[in-house]
């Protein structure tokens, strides 16, 4: 199991109401891996969010289908604000496809 192998699964996960992959929207705030254990720390676009479960939810089922030997821990943190400028490169790009502007350039003029 590599970093590169769980970014991979990482972004088959979608965000329900933006079609960009968790990775990517820079919602995985964090990877730790041991011996025999896997933990992701997720944020969510807002707080408020009402389905976050279901991002948690099927995070975990995917980490645990790819890594059945691992403990699977997937947190979810409300402190840390999410902000569009921890988008990847590649999640502004599909951001900008999409709905027709950079979301981290607003605000920097």
């Amino acid at each position: 199991m590599t970093i590169q192998r769980i970014i991979e699964v990482l972004k088959n996960i979608y965000d329900p109401e933006i079609p960009i992959n968790i990775y990517d929207l820079g919602l995985v705030y964090s990877i730790k891996i041991s011996d025999s254990d896997l933990e992701v720390t997720l944020g969510l676009t807002t707080p408020f969010c009402p389905i976050a479960y279901l991002v948690v939810q099927q995070t975990e089922n995917a980490l645990k289908e790819a890594f059945p030997d691992k403990n699977i821990k997937v947190k979810l943190d409300l402190e840390r604000q999410w902000t569009p400028a921890m988008m990847s490169e590649e999640g502004r790009k599909l951001f900008k496809l999409l709905y027709g502007y950079d979301p981290a350039e607003l605000g920097q003029k």
